[in-house]
């Protein structure tokens, strides 16, 4: 049972209806109680929760590198938050319950910087992978000391290894070293860059790229 002390706008105390009232700090307040949630396991709710756990995995391997890339979008959510609804939203193919990852679709970083162009990946040598790009300085915005990100994802190990400051645009490659259990197992590759100099929280976006995907590659 609920009392209501002082009239209808002061020291509620208990419940009413799916009001509860109380006092925190000796400041009154009221909360209204959660709707009952009617079918909880419903078709969209267990396609959604797939497509959430399948970003969510993914992202946690590069939770750094998606912190840069997506900083421009860290206004009313965090950056990860960003990119986990951007991924969500762009990055999962498939009907429940067989919804998978689209690689080529996925992004771990988002910008008004200019991109990599003619992005590829390769590996002649055990534990290495060798990421080349087109050095497209002075195209748009685009100026050869802009940082490389990197980023090398293995599906079947669900893991990652990236490179935050791998080497300048104006290099046109950059190698990442990768575990040796990597060695057989085809894994995708993901190429941004960044003026981290020039990085403000303000204006990051117009300082990081759209990432691309590189393509896959079977590790040597």
């Amino acid at each position: 049972m609920a009392t209501i002390k002082n009239g209808i706008l002061g020291g509620l105390s208990g419940k009413v209806g799916n009001v509860v009232g109380g006092t925190w700090k000796g400041i009154s307040y009221l909360r209204a109680l959660p709707s009952h949630v009617t079918q909880a396991n419903s078709p969209a709710q267990l396609s959604a929760r797939q497509k959430m756990s399948l970003v969510s995995r993914f992202l946690k391997t590069c939770v750094p590198l998606v912190r840069i890339g997506f900083s421009g979008f860290a206004q009313k959510m965090s950056a990860y938050n960003a990119a986990t609804s951007y991924n969500f939203h762009h990055a999962v193919g498939g009907n429940y319950p067989d919804h998978v990852l689209d690689y080529p679709s996925l992004a771990v970083a988002q910008g008004n910087l200019a991109g990599g162009e003619g992005a590829a990946c390769t590996s002649t040598e055990a534990g290495k992978v060798t990421f080349s790009w087109n050095d497209n300085s002075g195209t748009g915005n685009a100026n050869t000391g802009d940082t490389a990100m990197l980023l090398v994802f293995n599906p079947i190990m669900e893991s990652s290894v990236y490179m935050l400051q791998a080497a300048s645009r104006g290099d046109g490659s950059a190698e990442v070293n990768v575990p040796v259990g990597f060695s057989g197992d085809e894994v995708h590759c993901y190429l941004a860059f960044a003026d981290l100099g020039s990085m403000v929280s303000g204006q990051a976006r117009e300082h990081v790229s759209n990432s691309v995907h590189a393509g896959a590659v079977t590790v040597a």
